[in-house]
């Protein structure tokens, strides 16, 4: 890599690298008690493409019994995923009892990928946003604890990051043609995730929305997010102490105000 190409670091947070240990060490907390208790949880993870997601799951489970613990990626839907119920082939990945389960992209697909390239129909489109809650509160009326986490990212930002990928050998795997259209069709992500947010953010199934421009912050605060939502004795309620600058609820009014990036 020459040196015209190379971008230079983000400079790390005062204490970065302890207080993720010291999160991490409430992470297993959270595991152990969700065993003992024989829970489930359920974490989706949104965002445009290259808004973290990945280094956020990386940090979540690093220190988690990988028996217990599950990150889902499905890949491109089959055939037979087409002309069945939608979301019947993420059913197969929810939680069983004493299991936390990381979902990257779910199916809130549906609500932006593919509502924005065409992979779906508008009737499609408009079935999933008027079953999604339904059937999520099928999944927290059986015992299912889920959480919803959307990566908000600057279009500047989303730029550098893409051109990160073109260049660095050991991101390039993360290379993808839909890449190509991520800045183009901005604009057509943002009114995709406007009317997600907007339709499907309730009281008991709420989005929280992370600004990401920031990964490590990004990072921090999502575990502290988790930890401050969840029941777990044992742990450290100062330390699940999100920034609420960083993750916050939706609103209608964080569109209008820019909170969220336009």
């Amino acid at each position: 890599m020459s040196k015209k190409t190379k971008r230079k670091a983000a400079p790390e947070p005062e204490g970065y690298k302890q207080t993720l240990h010291s999160l991490q060490v409430e992470l297993v907390k959270l595991q152990r008690h969700l065993i003992k208790n024989d829970l489930r949880i359920l974490i989706l993870l949104e965002g445009r493409d290259a808004s973290g997601k990945d280094g956020v799951i990386k940090r979540l489970t690093a220190h988690l019994s990988p028996r217990d613990t599950r990150v889902v990626a499905l890949g491109k839907p089959s055939d037979r995923d087409h002309n069945s119920w939608y979301f019947k082939r993420y059913v197969a990945s929810l939680p069983a009892s004493q299991e936390m389960v990381v979902m990257n992209r779910s199916w809130y697909n549906r609500a932006g990928v593919e509502k924005v390239m065409g992979f779906c129909t508008d009737a499609e489109h408009e079935e999933f946003m008027r079953s999604v809650l339904p059937f999520e509160r099928m999944l927290t009326g059986s015992g299912t604890q889920l959480f919803k986490y959307y990566l908000d990212i600057s279009k500047s930002e989303q730029k550098k990051r893409l051109a990160d990928r073109r260049i660095d050998p050991l991101k390039q795997w993360k290379s993808s043609p839909i890449d190509k259209s991520a800045l183009r069709r901005w604009d057509d992500y943002s009114d995709a995730r406007n009317e997600m947010l907007t339709r499907t953010h309730s009281e008991d199934l709420p989005w929280h929305v992370v600004r990401a421009d920031d990964k490590k912050q990004a990072r921090l605060n999502v575990i502290r997010h988790l930890m401050a939502r969840v029941d777990c004795p044992d742990k450290d309620a100062h330390l699940a102490q999100p920034d609420p600058d960083i993750v916050f609820d939706f609103a209608e009014e964080h569109i209008q105000s820019g909170r969220i990036a336009p």
